[in-house]
């Protein structure tokens, strides 16, 4: 079985080293990625966050350098969703792209909205860079 995905993507005018770099450092969250920057914090090797949930961990399960900045977000409960997200090389800059699942039971309205949210925090992660 294979849910429903959606790919977003966002053109940024920066290496994509230097986009990997700095978008797959867990302290630039606060920056770009507004669903996981709510006091986010080093707890050991760690790395947390505040959400509507509770605490959240958040870790990228790269390789980092090569651009793979999937990463796993760690609920409450104990489940763990895995985020896609790629820094490819466009030309002289960067594709950054993020794949969105479809899990069961999230409605029409729920997965848009989604969707909006991942293209405000691309297009935010665009604007860091580029000032």
């Amino acid at each position: 079985m294979t849910w429903p995905a959606l790919h977003i993507s966002q053109s940024i005018q920066r290496s994509p080293e230097a986009v990997a770099a700095f978008a797959g450092n867990p302290a630039n969250l606060p920056l770009w990625a507004a669903g996981l920057s709510a006091g986010i914090r080093q707890d050991g090797e760690r790395w947390v966050t505040d959400s509507p949930m509770g605490e959240v961990e958040v870790a990228f399960v790269g390789p980092v350098e090569l651009g793979v900045l999937d990463h796993d977000v760690t609920l409450p409960d104990g489940s763990v969703v895995h985020n896609p997200l790629r820094v490819l090389g466009n030309d002289e800059g960067s594709e950054v792209v993020f794949t969105l699942y479809r899990l069961p039971g999230v409605s029409d309205e729920d997965f848009e909205r989604d969707a909006a949210l991942v293209g405000e925090d691309l297009v935010r992660l665009r604007d860091v860079l580029d000032a």
